[in-house]
């Protein structure tokens, strides 16, 4: 739905500025774009919550222009709005210091897994264990020692059963070793590691090769189930070897750069000093932030004293060692560094400038301020990103979302419990700059939402079905119009306000508000609402969606989600079984009004069972709802099995979990009583001389009061008084236990001589 906004500002968070500026159409109605998103690591299995929301939020960015043409399928969310032409590029991290440590432990644990014996395995998960402990010791991280905590639990579960599975299944080995592999994996990649460093073996590329191309045709699966766009050009770390050799060279030649024991660093003195550049320009209080530095030069680091001529200095070319990567470079066989990766490729494709440069909050310092340092020195400019945005933090309890913290949701294991549509709805909901917590609530609130518009949709098709063709309009119908043009007016703001889909979407939300009071005026007094209008509305905020990737369909004349299982011929299921439909409920309203005329009970609820049956089960598994409103006609709604299965699994779900929380209420308060009861039997002597504070006193007095503490030193007055009131108010609940029984004595008694 690409406007015609040639004079429309879209306001984005620049981070190299640190205030708003405007992106601005010109008169022409395509204006080209090149756009970069930093690059996606492949280090491990699935592609977690915190990576997808850097990717659907920069894609909603980077569709700040992609026309209509260039993706028919319509998962644009600024791109049919804005109308900027985008190059998008996108860079995979397939050489970096954690794939390659990843790659070859994952290497070595296969190897190993051909040749170890169940009791060698056993022995080495000991030494293993040990060595990953002394490893962790000394962490005073908190979130890093719960993660330590967590590990050497799985391992010592592991270890019990595998020992308990021996005595039991001893003929069972290959089991039990894929048991243990499995819960002690952690703890034997590190240590298989350690091992092989001692050794002088060498590992060729293709196997790191091999393990970074099997997560990124995981990524882009993961990617693709979430109607993510993919991108015009897909630059790779390990094609891009020698266009990055040469960069480095320019960048050694211009006078920022010097060899090092084989390793290339970048001056950064050298590059402040110059009055043509400015150095840390995202986080300029960070520059002297040692722990963020270590973290950006990476793992596998060379330890040699004076090897930089300062701890500031980044590398662009890595000595290999072995069990690394390498290739044939001026210095040596190496690899490239971190940072240099983004700059050379996006250079290759875009050329000395790059207009909107994407990615996560946590990578501007030091990752994005020495991309475009090293960036900047190659091509002697001061400008090689016009516009850097940072999507935010993805947390999870308050943490980060993270591999290394192991508090990750995988996307695979989201989408078992949620619709693609319902995730995108998470991240719409809130500002794509800040931090959002993944959480059940948070996740229930998108759920709540996809169903609003859902039934909106329903509601209009069915409403629309009895519509008058063009009637005159009355002051309903102008009043709808007025609100339909607001709601319209404030989604075009917010999107040109930083993109803000949270405030659009509340738009959405209330024109949604709007129709559905709208219809019950116009029902209330048997009138046919206004079809056309309804469709109109229904029509934009479908064509909205499909720019917010919510809606997967290209159809531009049709409204709502289409069903799923919609053949690939483009067939409409509902327009091809809608009118079945209508003959059927007609029916059946036919047969349940002939039921209520007959005098025999039994066959009267016989004959109505039947119908609410067909309601209640029949249709719901063909991915029918019928609605029965009293008076009124049955409404029919063509909601779609796999929509109507999720409804009914989450109903059940919920079911389950309110009869859990009674019977956990039950169960507390009949604890409680259990605790109660048993208080009152205690006699006021005992109550200070038995119990959690008998280890507190050493004498009492003569109704068991204490009167000195444990070490025999008389106790204040203060604390005596308390004491006191505590032994008077048990003293009251023993009395009162003491009636009760006596009464029951005596009603026993009483009981007794009636009988006799």
């Amino acid at each position: 739905m690409q406007q015609k906004l040639t004079k429309a500002k879209v306001k984005i968070s620049n981070c190299v500025d640190f205030y708003p500026e405007s992106l601005v159409i010109s008169q022409e109605d395509r204006v080209k774009v090149k756009l970069f998103t930093a690059g996606v690591n492949k280090r491990s299995q699935n592609s977690h919550h915190a990576t997808t929301r850097i990717e659907v939020v920069q894609q909603y960015l980077e569709e700040i222009g992609r026309l209509p043409a260039a993706r028919p399928s319509g998962t644009s969310v600024l791109s049919n709005y804005f109308g900027y032409s985008v190059q998008y590029v996108m860079n995979i991290t397939d050489i970096d210091d954690k794939i390659i440590k990843r790659g070859r432990q994952e290497y070595l644990l296969e190897k190993y897994k051909t040749t170890v014996d169940i009791s060698q395995l056993m022995s080495d998960v000991s030494s293993a264990k040990d060595l990953y402990v002394q490893g962790t010791l000394s962490s005073t991280d908190p979130e890093k020692n719960a993660v330590r905590e967590r590990v050497l639990n799985k391992v010592n579960a592991s270890m019990e059963s595998l020992e308990k599975n021996i005595k039991q299944n001893p003929n069972q080995i290959d089991d039990h070793k894929t048991a243990v592999f499995e819960g002690a994996k952690d703890v034997l990649l590190e240590w298989l590691d350690a091992a092989f460093l001692k050794s002088v073996t060498t590992i060729e590329n293709e196997v790191f090769a091999a393990f970074a191309s099997k997560w990124e045709e995981d990524f882009f699966s993961d990617m693709d189930a979430l109607n993510v766009l993919q991108p015009e050009v897909l630059t790779r770390v390990s094609e891009y070897v020698p266009e990055i050799v040469e960069y480095i060279k320019k960048i050694m030649d211009n006078g920022y750069a010097y060899e090092s024991n084989g390793s290339v660093y970048f001056e950064v003195q050298k590059f402040k000093n110059s009055p043509n550049h400015t150095y840390a320009k995202l986080v300029p209080e960070a520059v002297d932030d040692s722990k963020a530095l270590a973290e950006g030069e990476g793992e596998l680091v060379s330890n040699v004293a004076g090897e930089k001529k300062s701890p500031a200095d980044f590398a662009l070319w890595k000595n290999s060692r072995p069990g690394e990567p390498s290739w044939e470079s001026p210095w040596g066989r190496g690899r490239p560094g971190w940072h240099i990766e983004c700059s050379a490729m996006a250079s290759a494709i875009v050329g000395p400038n790059l207009d909107i440069h994407t990615g996560g909050v946590d990578l501007k310092f030091p990752h994005h301020d020495n991309e475009l340092a090293q960036s900047e020195a190659y091509f002697e400019n001061d400008n090689w990103v016009k516009y850097f945005l940072h999507s935010g933090h993805l947390t999870i309890s308050g943490c980060k979302m993270s591999k290394s913290l192991k508090n990750f949701i995988t996307i695979k294991e989201c989408l078992e419990q949620y619709t693609a549509s319902q995730l995108r709805l998470v991240f719409l909901l809130h500002s794509w700059k800040d931090t959002l917590d993944y959480s059940s609530e948070g996740m229930q609130t998108a759920v709540h939402t996809e169903k609003l518009i859902r039934e909106f949709f329903l509601n209009i098709k069915d409403c629309c079905r009895g519509s008058a063709n063009y009637p005159k309009w009355n002051e309903e119908d102008l009043q709808l119009q007025a609100s339909f043009d607001s709601a319209k007016s404030a989604v075009h703001e917010a999107l040109c306000d930083n993109v803000d889909t949270r405030t659009a979407m509340l738009a959405i939300k209330n024109i949604i508000s709007a129709v559905n009071v709208y219809v019950q005026q116009v029902k209330s007094r048997k009138a046919l609402v206004n079809g056309q209008l309804l469709k109109s509305i229904a029509s934009y905020i479908t064509s909205i969606l499909r720019v917010f990737g919510v809606i997967q369909s290209s159809e531009q004349t049709s409204f709502g989600w289409k069903d799923n299982s919609e053949d690939g011929q483009g067939v409409d299921k509902e327009e091809i079984i809608l009118p079945f439909l209508d003959a059927l409920s007609e029916f059946r309203e036919k047969v349940r009004s002939t039921a209520r005329s007959i005098d025999n009970p039994a066959i009267k609820s016989s004959i109505l069972k039947e119908c609410d049956l067909i309601r209640d089960e029949k249709m719901p598994n063909l991915g029918v709802r019928l609605e029965d409103h009293e008076g009124s006609p049955t409404v029919i709604k063509y909601v779609g099995k796999e929509v109507m299965m999720r409804e009914k699994e989450l109903r059940e779900k919920l079911e389950k979990e309110r009869e859990a929380e009674k019977l956990r209420k039950k169960e507390e308060q009949a604890r409680a009583q259990a605790e109660k009861d048993a208080q009152r039997k205690i006699p006021p002597s005992e109550l200070f001389r038995n119990g959690p504070d008998q280890d507190k006193y050493s004498q009492y007095d003569s109704v068991g009061i204490p009167t000195h503490d444990k070490e025999g030193n008389p106790i204040p007055k203060s604390q005596v008084k308390k004491l006191q009131k505590l032994h008077a108010a048990q003293q009251k609940k023993y009395d009162d236990y003491l009636a009760s029984i006596a009464s029951k004595v005596s009603l026993t008694e009483g009981g007794d001589k009636q009988q006799a």
